[in-house]
């Protein structure tokens, strides 16, 4: 599981801290608190998603294959070009970026702010951003990966089936959703709303892309679609306004009900002649309630008023779609008929050795002995220090970590991390033993999360060793990331066996 850029330490050792550093992919959180992590505030959030960071570009580099075209899923944009990729982390999570042109955005503090505020919004109806990057010329926006497509791909070119009527209804509204949750979180501008925007995740929900959040540059446009499909404010004065984003709702909208991508003006006609259902899909087959159509239909023309102060806003779309939910108790992947897209854990290729076998059991009591057995035998190598080191601090550095060790070994976990934490906060010297105990002593305390961190900061020490992959394995499998534990403990397993192959 990658945890840092190339500069990390590289060798097993008690090696004296560099302040510089910085831990650039942050581990995941499961709770709304904010956490600061080798020198980098990040913003821990809810349901597993990992928390928003800056990554280096050599991370986003060995993830796509060093940008290789085959890991492109969009193009679009001849005024501010830009591309979106896929790729795959080291702690095998799936991610999309999405390039900019160089220098899009020059100044990178300007691209950085932009870029933490988008990230702080977190919600299930968001494919959420979960970092950036800045690297010369270079601006990145991290995200999680939908699996599944665009509503645009199974709207206007499916293969199988077409979207049911119900299907169409859950995605009005969970797209109203989300942008009712970013509108109250103060972040009410979204740039060119369309069909495009709208991603079906690994369980065929549909959700809102959160690149939509940011231009495709400092002074690019803000619409990339037909003119046809502009809001009238903005091809008056070039800006952006909660109403337009309304009125590109209300597109959506109709590409819902016709299946068809129609200039809204040509639509709006159409409604006024009522002749609703000339424009519904035909593809549908009748399979719809006229009732519910009116009312899609009609919340769709007030979206697209030409007044902008005529528009609804985010809680009016909300409550006028929420009443319209059925099938509440059918899955989305299966409304759409697509396969529920999962990757099932590996099975563990290598023998388990005692500590891979307690650590897949998650017997804490295990591992416990195992590190008060195995002491600090890893951590030798190069732990010579001159005598100006052997330092006052030096000395009282030390005698917390001893402390440390003997709460450890009596099982008084919470003194085990106050103490740990003394010696790792004074930072002359690391050790990844330290940073492994204090992650079990958080494990027993029941604080999943700081043992995580802990983990990948043993891992960014001692990148080969083991048992850093293991107790990240069982934090994970704490954070019910199934998946992302078995993949670890396979990881750590092969790991251990090269080790005792070289011994």
């Amino acid at each position: 599981m990658g945890c840092c850029e190339s500069s990390c330490w590289k060798k097993p050792a008690l090696r004296r801290k560099d302040h510089h550093h910085q831990v650039q992919t942050q581990p995941y959180a499961s709770n709304g608190a904010t956490t600061t992590t080798a020198g980098i505030t990040t913003v821990a959030v809810d349901g597993g998603v990992p928390a928003f960071s800056e990554f280096s570009l050599s991370d986003l580099k060995a993830a796509t294959n060093n940008f290789s075209s085959e890991f492109i899923v969009s193009e679009s944009g001849e005024k501010a070009p830009n591309v979106v990729y896929k790729g795959r982390l080291q702690n095998r999570r799936w991610i999309a970026i999405k390039k900019f042109s160089k220098m899009a955005w020059p100044d990178p503090k300007q691209f950085a702010d932009e870029a933490w505020g988008v990230g702080k919004l977190r919600y299930k109806r968001l494919a959420n951003l979960i970092g950036y990057c800045c690297d010369g010329d270079e601006r990145l926006l991290v995200a999680e990966y939908m699996p599944n497509d665009t509503l645009a791909k199974h709207l206007f070119h499916w293969e199988n089936q077409t979207i049911e009527w119900a299907m169409r209804l859950r995605v009005a509204f969970y797209i109203a959703d989300a942008l009712n949750y970013c509108s109250a979180e103060g972040r009410p501008l979204y740039h060119d709303l369309n069909a495009y925007r709208v991603l079906f995740d690994e369980n065929g929900d549909p959700r809102l892309s959160c690149f939509g959040f940011m231009k495709n540059s400092r002074d690019g446009k803000s619409y990339s679609t037909n003119l046809a499909y502009t809001p009238p404010e903005y091809l008056r004065n070039g800006r952006v306004t909660p109403e337009s984003v309304i009125f590109s709702f209300g597109t959506v909208l109709l590409d819902l009900l016709s299946g068809k991508h129609i200039p809204p003006s040509h639509a709006l006609d159409m409604i006024r002649g009522k002749n609703i259902l000339l424009l519904m899909d035909s593809h549908l087959e009748g399979n719809f309630s006229t009732e519910e159509a009116t009312v899609v239909f009609d919340l769709a023309s007030r979206c697209l008023q030409y007044e902008p102060r005529e528009r609804p806003n985010t809680k009016d779309l909300f409550e006028t779609l929420e009443p319209l939910q059925n099938k509440s108790d059918v899955s989305s992947y299966v409304m759409l008929g697509i396969p529920k897209h999962e990757e099932a854990p590996p099975t563990p290729q290598h023998p388990l050795s005692p500590m891979g076998d307690a650590c897949s059991r998650m017997d804490l009591t295990a591992i416990h002995q195992i590190l008060v057995m195995t002491h600090y035998k890893d951590d030798e190598g190069t732990n010579e220090l001159s005598f100006q080191e052997w330092t006052q601090q030096m000395r009282d550095m030390l005698e917390a970590r001893k402390r440390g060790d003997l709460a450890f070994r009596d099982k008084d976990f919470r003194t085990a991390i106050d103490c740990y934490s003394q010696f790792i906060d004074v930072g002359t010297m690391v050790s990844p033993t330290v940073f492994a105990r204090r992650s079990l002593c958080y494990l027993l305390c029941d604080q999943p999360d700081a043992a995580l961190r802990d983990g990948m900061q043993a891992q960014c020490v001692y990148p080969d060793w083991s048992t850093a992959f293991y107790v990240q394995a069982v934090a994970l499998a704490k954070l019910n990331m199934q998946k992302d534990a078995a993949d670890m403990l396979n990881e750590a397993a092969t790991l251990e066996e090269k080790r005792q192959q070289r011994r």
